[in-house]
């Protein structure tokens, strides 16, 4: 997708009705008089927030971990998450939205208001700095950084993307050691170059996983050349698969 695409999406998730009236029915799962931490201030400041917030408690009570983890262990990493990131909105909504996927209940009015927060904070990172230079692969969710396109190829990487037919999926590398994997022919990644200037924001870590395994870290990423966009896992296969 293009860049105006996302920032669009930005202005018809913050007025979509189902945003909208969760917004105004719901309020946080704690209680706002007591919030002391910056993120539970901004979610008591944000009706956005509240309600998510509020979806994220109701999904937890019915969640049972896929691979024999301890359910409040999994819940304390994801509040973790939400807490590390402040007051940064776009942060808050990723880790919301990531607990959501964990507990296998993610609308996806929230799922679509994450993409168009983490789209225009990155849109106004490249707009703050007009010669980025490579930083490190981005560890915490909701954070940014700059990085290029190392190589291009069909999912199991044995061809040029740009040749390759559609079936073949795409895969991509770059230069600060993040990969991004389809099994389709992304469209974003299909119109980038090698070399390529991007910026990537960690939009999802796993945190229901089989012990050691890694897989399934979902990062947001434009090209600054291409204007492309896309959101994909760095792996095949998410934690647990084959």
């Amino acid at each position: 997708m293009r860049l105006h695409i996302w920032t669009t999406a930005l202005l018809v998730a913050a007025s979509m009705p189902g945003a909208t009236s969760l917004a105004h029915a719901d309020g946080p799962s704690f209680d706002c008089r007591k919030a002391q931490l910056p993120t539970e201030k901004a979610i008591c400041a944000d009706p956005q927030l509240s309600a998510i917030d509020a979806l994220v408690t109701k999904a937890y009570g019915g969640f049972e971990p896929a691979f024999g983890g301890d359910k409040r262990k999994i819940a304390r990493g994801l509040i973790a998450d939400r807490n590390a990131c402040k007051t940064d909105t776009a942060c808050i909504v990723s880790a919301q939205n990531n607990a959501l996927q964990t507990y296998g209940n993610a609308p996806s009015w929230v799922e679509d208001y994450n993409i168009a927060l983490i789209g225009r904070k990155a849109l106004d990172l490249a707009a703050k700095t007009p010669k980025p230079i490579d930083q490190p692969l981005p560890a915490s969710i909701g954070k940014c950084g700059f990085t290029h396109i190392k190589a291009l190829t069909t999912r199991l990487g044995d061809d040029p993307l740009e040749t390759a037919s559609p079936e073949a999926g795409s895969a991509a590398t770059f230069t600060n050691g993040g990969t991004a994997v389809s099994y389709d022919r992304e469209p974003g990644l299909a119109s980038s170059k090698v070399g390529d200037p991007v910026v990537m924001c960690l939009i999802v870590i796993p945190r229901d996983c089989p012990k050691d395994d890694l897989r399934g870290k979902v990062y947001y990423a434009i090209d600054l050349a291409a204007k492309g966009t896309w959101a994909l896992p760095d792996s095949e296969h998410l934690c647990g698969g084959a």
